[in-house]
């Protein structure tokens, strides 16, 4: 199946990211924007054809575009995210994707971003953190018109870091998640207790894009018959960004 994904650099101001990393204060931005190249040649790779945004230098977190809508099937929702320092990331996302999408937008009092929504083969799952509430999600199940299942975590910024799927009814999830009802029917790999925010991957038809970081995780990972290949996105880490974060696929 043809895919797309929308990607976009880091811009001047990316050292100003919203981060708690106690390394954010050695953010070297070159090594990002190599980084970020890296990461656009694997999903090339694998076949995803990408739309490739210009650097978005007036907000700092503009590049982890995921945050800024959910898509599924013909449809998108432009998502309000929590910061509002963050909410005019989206605009030329927006533009891009009324090209292919009928879209909506999340209104107040909701908040989602796509940090936290999870695609599983005919649903989702919203996890409710301190980035996305219960009213975010209903607004996105009513437009997207497909069942969402919430997963309550207040404690988290974004459930992707803790929960996702790989594909083949195979999902990468956090101990904490065992024996959530919604998660029974699926294979389960559960994180190591030394990486237990490395949940967040980026899988293309079987292949599971890692951070190098995460070998333990990967070698789970790689017992479940998927393909792993690593990617350095140290950068990225320290502004509590990750894999996913960077793309939005379609």
């Amino acid at each position: 199946m043809s895919r797309r994904a929308i990607v976009r650099p880091p811009g001047a101001k990316f050292k100003r990211c919203l981060s708690s990393h106690p390394l954010h204060h050695t953010l070297n931005i070159e090594l990002a924007l190599e980084q970020h190249k890296t990461y656009c040649h694997t999903l090339r790779d694998l076949g995803v054809d990408l739309i490739e945004l210009e650097p978005d230098h007036e907000y700092p977190d503009a590049c982890f575009v995921e945050d800024t809508v959910v898509v599924h099937g013909n449809r998108a929702i432009i998502t309000r995210m929590a910061k509002e320092s963050r909410r005019g990331e989206s605009k030329r996302v927006e533009e891009i994707l009324s090209e292919f999408k009928q879209i909506r937008s999340v209104i107040e009092p909701g908040t989602l971003e796509g940090g936290d929504v999870i695609h599983l083969p005919n649903s989702l799952i919203c996890g409710i953190t301190k980035r996305s509430n219960h009213e975010g999600a209903m607004q996105m199940e009513k437009w997207l018109e497909v069942p969402v299942h919430c997963i309550e975590d207040l404690t988290i910024m974004h459930i992707k870091s803790h929960l996702s799927y790989l594909g083949r009814n195979t999902v990468l999830l956090n101990e904490r998640y065992v024996g959530n009802p919604i998660l029974e029917p699926y294979t389960q790999i559960v994180l190591p207790s030394e990486e237990s925010h490395s949940a967040n991957t980026v899988s293309v038809d079987g292949v599971v894009i890692m951070s190098i970081r995460h070998r333990m995780t990967a070698e789970l990972v790689k017992a479940e018959g998927f393909e792993v290949v690593y990617l350095d996105m140290s950068e990225f880490e320290k502004c509590d960004g990750a894999l996913t974060c960077l793309s939005i696929v379609f």
